[in-house]
């Protein structure tokens, strides 16, 4: 695997959990590139690390779709089923894309490991992260809304059990059972949800008529250790995939002007549909936001890929229309990586300047190159933003004598 996605061993306080090994299943399906496809892998093993996982082999098959029964070929479903039986550590084995409850079934009695998809690991560390009421029930409501159309996957273990002809019946009546509880579920996690809402847009309105300032971007770009800097206060931030789930606002005054600076959950690539439907609430504080800083992590070879998949999810937010200032975090990794120790400094210089003005063209945003670490670029960032709030300050009180 690559070396990439970095993550720190931090110490963890509870209970001592068996440590997990799994293996990684990919598929380069009609005319994908293999380097993309090798990199969604990547990610994919940083969300096992994530989830608490160590990933100990990765298998990848060229084929022109997943087959409906088994996702892989026959021969490389044989040859992971050997790879696991030689390693009897191993219980758990990863898709890198969505599993039909018939592909689960047949792949759990076959492999004889836990089997989890791409969508159900990403739910399983939301569900592991989520803290407040909110995040708690919208996670809930993702994964009830995920798992009813696998209920009949889950449930062949009844037939087998009962057997033979005339015994099927309990088991589709239990389904139809289940099916009814989880819809049940569903419309009373929604209507707790919509309670939720109410009370979260209420605290919205009693904020007044201040200017709200977003930090958005792929996860574990540094938001929360921006969002830390920019407002000097203590917003968890680690070296994982979704770190931050909640929403945390503070209010920041800089030389008198006030604003309200958020701090948001991270995207990804294949987030599961529900998952953001789920937290389409929590994204509030996005849609009503005044200005976006779009945080983009430069050091990761696949920065302008998660750029795409951030605007996408804006656009399906409503929010792409937003005033938006690009800030390109991570620039000492970026030296680091791709620049020759015996490089001249003014010729660094001259390069940086090339790549924000590229980025300019590109993107047609204003933006910065900062170190949110390092502190690097922190005051002209300060700078740009400052001046970016003032203007939304004048244009929403024209007529309003402003003191700073």
């Amino acid at each position: 695997m690559s070396d990439a996605w970095k993550v720190g061993k931090e110490d963890k306080k509870g209970i001592r959990k068996e440590q997990e090994y799994c293996i990684l299943v990919g598929v380069i399906a009609g005319d994908q590139h293999e380097s993309l496809v090798l990199e969604h892998l990547d990610e994919l093993d940083f969300l096992v690390t994530t989830a608490g996982a160590i990933t100990k082999k990765v298998f990848t098959q060229r084929m022109p779709h997943p087959n409906v029964k088994t996702f892989v070929g026959s021969g490389k479903l044989d040859e992971i089923k050997d790879y696991i039986e030689r390693n009897e550590d191993i219980t758990l084995a990863v898709f890198d894309d969505d599993l039909t409850g018939k592909q689960t079934g047949f792949l759990e009695e076959y492999l004889k490991v836990k089997i989890v998809d791409r969508s159900t690991l990403i739910l399983d560390i939301f569900a592991d992260r989520a803290q407040t009421a909110q995040a708690k029930t919208q996670v809930e409501l993702a994964q009830m809304q995920y798992l009813l159309p696998r209920l009949r996957g889950l449930w062949t273990h009844l037939e087998r059990q009962r057997g033979g002809i005339g015994m099927r019946g309990p088991g589709e009546m239990e389904i139809e059972t289940d099916r009814r509880i989880v819809r049940d579920k569903i419309s009373m996690l929604k209507k707790r949800l919509e309670k939720i809402d109410q009370q979260a847009q209420t605290q919205r309105k009693n904020r007044g008529e201040l200017i709200r300032v977003s930090l958005v971007g792929y996860t574990n770009v540094g938001k929360s250790t921006l969002m830390n800097v920019l407002s000097k206060s203590d917003v968890f931030a680690e070296n994982k995939l979704f770190a931050t789930l909640d929403t945390t606002v503070r209010k920041v005054v800089w030389d008198t002007m006030p604003f309200l600076l958020s701090d948001t959950v991270g995207f990804i690539r294949k987030l599961p549909h529900h998952l953001v439907e789920s937290f389409k609430s929590t994204l509030d504080e996005v849609r009503e936001s005044d200005i976006l800083v779009h945080v983009v992590d430069i050091s990761h070879p696949q920065h302008e890929d998660h750029i795409l998949t951030v605007q996408n999810t804006l656009n399906d937010l409503g929010a792409a229309d937003r005033t938006t200032l690009m800030v390109f975090n991570k620039v000492d990794l970026y030296r680091e990586k791709y620049f020759d120790d015996y490089l001249d400094e003014n010729v660094k210089v001259e390069i940086m300047a090339d790549i924000k003005e590229k980025f300019s063209n590109q993107y047609n945003f204003p933006n910065v190159l900062i170190s949110a670490t390092q502190k690097e670029n922190i005051d002209l960032l300060r700078d740009t933003l400052k001046e970016m709030i003032s203007h939304e300050y004048t244009v929403r009180y024209p007529f309003q004598v402003k003191t700073w």
